[in-house]
């Protein structure tokens, strides 16, 4: 069932159409990821979806009583409101409807036969049903825990950073469980082990989802679908990133053949409109409008799918391992390194050498230190323990802030500060406008004010700024924020092909799998473990070990209790023999009872006659009674097999 539709929307942005003529449904039960490059319109169509913005053109359509939220870059709380209160205050709905429950419950435990009672008390229990939310307290406090929110539950929510507050946001939203959920990258900000979480709870909890992400592997877990924002178009494609890939290679070759008909088709056509005469009579002009159309569309779809092609190829390349070089010269001699702020211990005892061509990827828990590490080996930080050795080598830097560029230049002066439109990239003289093509920007942005540029466009211009320079080591913090797919592609092309060492601090899973071969997992403790190989395979590894960790705990406390029983005693005592025979039997009673009250229930005869409220409390004592019997029954059991 469609719960919204948009229906020939256009929209522009200034003088720039963002798109025209698209057509949208989003079903019950579809996650739905939006991608696009920056500027595309992608945050635009998601506030056309949620009503914040009216389409210039076209209808939206939505179901009666459908509840829309979205998680804003920027969220906003009522003055004052801790982190508890800025959740709860998300959850008045859900937590009304519960003292309404609990109200209408002991009414009808008086007043059974009022059907107005049990069609309220039918529609709030739905209500509670749809936003799973029986357990409340107990998700809130695991919410708080994963999103480590926990420590600053009763501190004030404008003391947080913005990252903390979005994070906030982000834990109210997904506990109240809106119909559709609206999500503008939603992981920005998140270290991996939180975005797993979200992951878990969104696929778990069944949301009807529409979300903007430039995290492919959190796209491909998630999504139903994939709507591209191309050409002023919608494409639709069903399934995940992968997914998408695949089809839309399949379009490219599509789009190949209908290509070569097309040049065939205008052939013959042209060579009609060059008989002459008879094509300048009245009645064949339509036909050589036609003709005319048939070129430009020759000369639009070779760009297109050349485009498109380039992408393709762009996100294909892996890693491939090195370039074969035999000699790596030593940048970084980190020995014994040891770094402190008050009694907080960030990085203990730590020694790793850091060679010429070492692509690696810094990665863990939000807060851990894997910024401060790249601070330190710049030398913004002196280590408390421990040294640092550096060679002779330039280091190229890309900070989090983007403080490499004034919002009072334009993007020519930025890259020509002395004047004229030739820059020098790694030793050769090119053309600003060329350059900076590579880097998605069209020529009228070069008089263009960093100042009035999209976050987005700010991080384009910090990366082409830093791959104009000749360096010997890149250290990036976090690139990736704020970045469109088409972008991350263009970024991991040249860092695959950037001839020097690469250190990178990134939460993205795919990008890191893709550039790093060799991982500084900062553990939260202060240490920090080396590793090779993907990112996304050592987290499946760890999460089995802590899955096998867990179980083995479990049995060695159920070993524990066995081993201080069989100490005790060496047999079952006269009591616990009579209660090991007679259990079966009281068992069997009880499943016989069970199944009386449930064939009861389903008779409305019979639950009329006995009320349907005092066979619900019976049922839930007898299946609390059979747990228990059950669980000591298997408890005697296992003390009888080890005596035997």
């Amino acid at each position: 069932m469609a719960l919204i539709d948009l229906f020939g929307i256009k929209q522009r942005y200034d003088i720039k159409v963002l798109f025209e003529d698209i057509d949208f449904h989003l079903n019950e039960g579809e996650r739905v990821a939006l991608i696009g490059q920056n500027g595309c319109g992608k945050s635009t169509l998601m506030k056309i979806i949620s009503s914040a913005i009216t389409p210039e053109e076209g209808k939206r359509v939505i179901q009666n009583n459908i509840e829309i939220d979205i998680l804003s870059q920027n969220p906003i709380f009522e003055e004052n409101c801790s982190v508890r209160e800025a959740i709860e205050l998300q959850l008045v709905a859900i937590n009304r409807a519960k003292k309404e429950f609990a109200m209408l419950n002991e009414k009808l435990s008086y007043d059974f036969d009022n059907k107005e009672l049990q069609e309220q008390i039918n529609k709030v229990t739905a209500f509670i049903d749809h936003h799973n939310a029986w357990s409340l307290d107990d998700k809130i406090e695991r919410v708080l825990s994963e999103f480590k929110l926990k420590e600053f539950e009763y501190r004030a929510v404008a003391s947080l950073s913005g990252g903390e507050q979005r994070r906030v946001a982000l834990a109210g939203l997904i506990l109240k469980k809106p119909d559709i959920l609206l999500l503008d990258e939603p992981t920005n900000h998140l270290d991996v082990y939180m975005v797993e979480f979200l992951e878990e709870i969104l696929l778990k909890e069944k949301f009807t989802l529409f979300f903007i992400s430039h995290d492919r592997y959190f796209i491909d877990r998630l999504a139903t679908k994939v709507c591209e924002i191309e050409n002023q178009k919608l494409i639709s494609y069903k399934g995940g990133y992968e997914a998408y890939l695949n089809q839309k290679e399949e379009r490219l070759h599509s789009m190949r053949k209908e290509h070569e008909n097309l040049l065939k088709l205008l052939k013959k056509e042209e060579e009609w409109l060059q008989k002459g005469v008879r094509a300048r009579e009245k009645r064949n002009q339509g036909r050589k409008k036609r003709v005319l159309e048939l070129r430009e569309e020759a000369k639009t779809n070779p760009s297109i799918m050349r485009k498109i092609s380039i992408e393709l190829e762009r996100e294909k390349k892996h890693f491939n391992g090195g370039k074969n070089i035999s000699k790596k010269k030593m940048l970084f001699e980190i020995d014994h390194l040891d770094y402190s702020i008050q009694d907080n211990v960030i990085i203990k005892d730590f020694t790793t050498r850091i060679l010429q061509y070492d692509k690696i990827a810094v990665v863990g828990i939000n807060g851990s230190g894997k910024s401060t590490l790249l601070q330190l080996l710049l030398g913004r930080l002196k280590p408390n323990g421990g040294t640092i050795k550096s060679g002779d080598f330039e280091v190229g830097y890309f900070d989090q802030h983007r403080n490499m560029l004034k919002d009072d230049a334009t993007l020519l002066e930025t890259f020509c500060p002395n004047g004229g439109d030739i820059i020098e990239v790694n030793g050769s003289n090119m053309h600003v406008y060329g350059y900076l093509k590579s880097f998605l920007f069209p020529q009228e942005f070069l008089d263009k004010k960093i100042g009035l540029l999209s976050g987005g466009e700010r991080n384009r211009v910090a990366l082409a700024l830093l791959f104009a320079k000749k360096v010997d080591c890149l250290i990036l913090d976090e690139p990736t924020n704020d970045l469109d797919i088409q972008t991350i592609t263009i970024l991991e092309e040249k860092l695959l092909s950037f001839r020097g060492a690469l250190i990178v601090v990134s939460h993205d899973r795919y990008f890191v799998d893709k550039i790093a071969s060799k991982l500084l997992i900062f553990k939260g403790d202060g240490t920090i473990e080396e590793s090779y190989g993907l990112y996304s395979e050592y987290l499946e590894i760890e999460k089995e070990l802590q899955d096998i960790k867990k179980i083995e705990n479990e049995i060695s406390i159920k070993d524990n209790k066995n081993e201080k029983k069989k100490t005790t005693k060496n047999k079952l005592s006269y009591k616990e023999q009579r209660e090991f025979e007679d259990l079966p039997k009281e068992i069997e009673d009880i499943e016989e009872e069970i199944k009386a009250i449930n064939l009861c229930l389903s008779n409305p005869d019979c639950y009329k006659d006995k009320g349907l409220v005092k066979l619900g409390e019976q049922l839930n004592d007898l299946q609390h009674i059979y747990e228990e019997k059950s669980e000591r029954y298997l408890e005697l059991l296992e003390l009888y097999e080890s005596f035997a």
